[in-house]
């Protein structure tokens, strides 16, 4: 499956340059704390992928962008970045969305995806190196449930009709360490997204879906384990392992996918590798509400990224609306915060056009140093408006700066 366009990233070369002098830190759900992620060489990141039936609203915006800022922020260290992401191109809200509209599963993934890359092409958000459906990789997933099979980590409920294959969390031998939550906690979350702690027949209410055995009327595949369609959680294992290896330095996504979907696939990568820890860095970005209420399919309150260029907003403008607060943090998405952005952008922009010659290194140091530390974006942006006030600051080189590492084109 083809990402979308790159744009152009201005290269840390010329003077004033704006090559971080820092590692990047972020805040690892599993530590609870901010550690280290990779200073020379090559970093991996793994971030989680849309489900194409209603794309790309602005709580999922938001989190793309935050992991575009840490690919942006390696590239302008040197580092080489290998980025990965997958697409749950079918699974069970598509194919209700897809017959609640009366139209086909995979016309309708298609409509998404196609929307999701505009979006992304819009916002300027550097594509994956991969860019993986699981419907083109279902045989891989498929193999990665066999070995788990072969290992004694998996098993079949005892169901005539449908004898679908579980992973047992026992065999990972530390399940719910990147989580941290409470076997409670797991329990309500796993029923509240996606999971069937309910489910007859499993060793443990936790286990979760690996191979769900084909049902009359859905999609399925053949495979070793009977015809049918993989789990949630194992597809992002098997992508992540087939194109990044055992082990990675980010695996990213909203906070929403803590638990289940996160401490699953590391589950599940770990014994399939026969590793200790799955990711250096498990990152998850918070919820954005709008009109007081968590952003969800659900609810019907979302905000589409399509809608709002289509309205003559402009992306940057939506970017640093998003960046405005810190992307750990739930927030709130107003009109209020587009237009303080958008005032933004336009300061930013004739302050980039002005000849003074003031030194800005003082400035940019401060705003590298700023996102080294967990990309501290509300720090970044304070930086940048009091340079953009300061009319005795040069404009020189601080487009390149914005581009490079927050993805704004002064």
């Amino acid at each position: 499956m083809h990402s979308w366009s790159a744009p152009d990233i201005p290269a840390p070369s010329s003077a004033p340059s704006f090559r971080p002098q820092l590692p990047l830190r972020l805040y690892d759900t599993a530590a609870g704390a901010l550690t280290d992620t990779v200073s020379s060489g090559t970093g991996t990141l793994y971030v989680c992928g849309i489900t194409p039936y209603d794309a790309t609203h602005i709580g999922h915006a938001a989190t793309y962008l935050t992991f575009d800022l840490v690919n942006r922020y390696w590239r302008a260290s040197g580092i080489s970045v290998r980025y990965v992401q997958n697409v749950t191109d079918v699974d069970d809200p598509l194919l209700e969305r897809a017959e609640r509209d009366g139209v086909g599963w995979q016309e309708l993934a298609d409509q998404q995806i196609e929307l999701f890359r505009g979006d992304m092409t819009a916002l300027r958000v550097l594509p994956p190196e991969h860019y993986i459906g699981v419907v083109e990789e279902m045989a891989e997933v498929a193999a990665a449930v066999q070995a788990l099979v072969d290992v004694g980590a998996a098993y079949r409920v005892d169901d005539t009709d449908y004898p679908d294959v579980y992973f047992d969390v026992s065999a990972s031998g530390r399940f719910g360490y990147e989580s941290g939550y409470d076997t409670d906690t797991m329990l309500a979350l796993s029923a509240e997204r996606g999971g069937d702690p309910g489910r007859t027949g499993k060793k443990d209410p936790l286990d979760p879906l690996l191979w769900r055995m084909a049902r009359p009327g859905e999609p399925s595949w053949p495979s070793s384990l009977g015809q049918g369609r993989a789990g949630w959680h194992i597809e992002c294992a098997a992508i992540a392992g087939k194109y990044l290896g055992p082990s990675i330095d980010v695996q990213g996504g909203g906070s929403d996918l803590i638990f289940p979907h996160h401490e699953c696939s590391a589950a599940h990568a770990e014994v399939l590798a026969g590793t200790q820890r799955f990711a250096r860095s498990y990152v998850h970005t918070g919820m954005l509400s709008y009109d007081g209420e968590k952003m969800s399919k659900s609810l019907g309150n979302l905000v589409f990224v399509s809608k709002l260029v289509a309205g003559g907003t402009d992306p940057g403008a939506i970017r640093l609306a998003l960046l405005a607060d810190h992307y750990r943090t739930d927030r709130a998405w107003t009109d209020e915060l587009l237009a303080t952005a958008e005032d933004r952008l336009q300061r930013w922009r004739l302050a980039a056009a002005r000849p003074a010659a003031g030194a800005v290194e003082p400035v940019l140091a401060e705003l590298t140093t700023a996102l080294s530390d967990d990309l501290d974006t509300p720090r970044a942006l304070a930086a940048l408006d009091r340079w953009a006030a300061d009319e005795s600051l040069s404009g020189a080189g601080m487009a390149d700066a914005v581009d490079a590492l927050l993805g704004v084109a002064l």
